[in-house]
């Protein structure tokens, strides 16, 4: 009887991430109909809306980590739209929750899938980051994405509005987040402010890549601008963010908008 070795076994590392992937989402849903049944037998109000919350939750969790999951095929993503899917569900499954607002600036950008993958583990490490260890005090939380491309490097960028005491202990925390910005030959930096911090991720475009948001920004150029008619709520966002530390840090060119 022969004896496979485990180097042997020719599975490649994609096929497992997708089976361990699948595993939890069963197992999440599974969790799901079991307390959204123990919901419906249970009596009580408070006890039926203690449940729902919980199922709830476990639904945001899920729709989560289905945006996490590894893409498939060949086909360049628009990591913008990326970042601004996988935004809202960490908004639905945690900021809402802790009565922190998230919102985005983002360029157009086209990045091969394994790399769009690669930033949207980064960008989620580091939303949950600045939620967990930001120390706002008594200001409103705010979590701000910035993506931008300029030439071939693009600049991810995570502001918030807490304060640097309560996370000076946490950086090692980030340890997995600069792992992967090193595959994507980039680099992860930090700045600190009186009432702000940022984390800022930077890599290189591929040949690839440089060619196809070539292709794109040119498309953008001869495109006809349209005018947009400004809604009267609008305005009201952007007035309160004129004030604030974080707002000075941001170019005017890339309004932020909420998801």
């Amino acid at each position: 009887m022969s004896v496979l070795s485990p180097a042997s076994s020719g599975l490649p590392e994609g096929v497992l991430l997708r089976e361990l992937h699948h595993r939890v989402t069963n197992g999440v849903a599974f969790a799901i109909n079991l307390v959204a049944a123990a919901a419906i037998r249970v009596e009580g109000t408070e006890a039926k809306c203690a449940l729902s919350e919980v199922a709830e939750l476990l639904q945001g969790y899920a729709d989560l980590h289905r945006t996490l999951a590894m893409p498939a095929g060949e086909t360049l993503i628009h990591a913008a739209t990326h970042i601004r899917k996988l935004g809202c569900g960490i908004r639905r499954a945690v900021l809402d929750r802790m009565n922190i607002q998230l919102a985005f600036a983002t360029q157009s950008l086209a990045l091969q899938p394994q790399r769009c993958w690669h930033l949207g583990l980064i960008v989620h490490e580091l939303v949950m980051h600045a939620a967990r260890h930001a120390c706002f005090d008594a200001r409103a939380g705010q979590i701000r994405i910035k993506l931008t491309r300029t030439g071939a490097l693009v600049n991810c960028v995570i502001l918030d509005n807490g304060s640097r005491p309560a996370r000076e202990a946490s950086d090692r925390e980030l340890r997995i987040a600069r792992d992967i910005a090193r595959a994507l030959g980039g680099r992860i930096e930090q700045g600190f402010g009186a009432e702000f911090t940022s984390i800022v991720l930077s890599f290189p475009l591929t040949e690839r890549e440089r060619g196809a948001n070539w292709s794109i920004a040119t498309r953008q150029m001869r495109a006809p601008r349209r005018t947009r008619a400004t809604a009267p709520n609008d305005a009201a966002p952007v007035s309160c963010r004129a004030a604030d530390a974080l707002g000075g840090l941001l170019s005017p060119s890339h309004q932020m908008d909420a998801p």
